[in-house]
Order: C-alpha cells, then sequence, then structure tokens
C-alpha cells in the first residue's frame, strides 16, 4: 500500500439500506456512492426507505461525510499508511 492514491470498498449500510461503496483518496478526502443513492432514490426505494422508518420508528438516510461508517474507514487506511511509511 505505499503508493496508494485511491482505495475503495463496499459495505451494506443501514441508513439507505443499500450497498454502498466508500472511497478514500490518500490525501484524507471521502466519498460514499450512499450519498448519490440517497439523494436521487428510485420508487422502489423510496417505497423500502419509508417501510424501513416505519419500521425503527427513525427516519433513515444518508449522512454526507460525517457518516460514521467513512470516517471509521478511512482513519483506518490512513493510520495503516502512516505505520508503514514510519516503520521504513
Amino acid at each position: 500500500m505505499a503508493n496508494w492514491a485511491i482505495t475503495a470498498t463496499t459495505i451494506y449500510c443501514d441508513s439507505i439500506d443499500d450497498e454502498v461503496t466508500l472511497l478514500v483518496y490518500k490525501d484524507g478526502t471521502v466519498k460514499c456512492t450512499g450519498s448519490k443513492k440517497s439523494a436521487e432514490p428510485d420508487k422502489e426505494k423510496v417505497k423500502s426507505m419509508r417501510v424501513k422508518n416505519e419500521q425503527i420508528m427513525q427516519t433513515i438516510g444518508c449522512t454526507g461525510p460525517e457518516c460514521y461508517r467513512l470516517i471509521q474507514y478511512r482513519d483506518k487506511l490512513l493510520g495503516e499508511y502512516s505505520t508503514t511509511n514510519n516503520s521504513v
């Protein structure tokens, strides 16, 4: 992982009830495909989210760049990168 520029992983996100891809860039910036899915849901997704909202009695939706999943993944990667670079 010495010269990486971007890395990604796909996870299930219960906030939008779908799989998303988390992208982390070497400079620490992050993106998640869930924000777009949440902003532009199709009719099936809207119905699914309404049902889930009623079941858990709270609103679900993407929290954007403040998402704890995204932050944890970024911090893990950057921590591994800095540890690797400091030991060389």
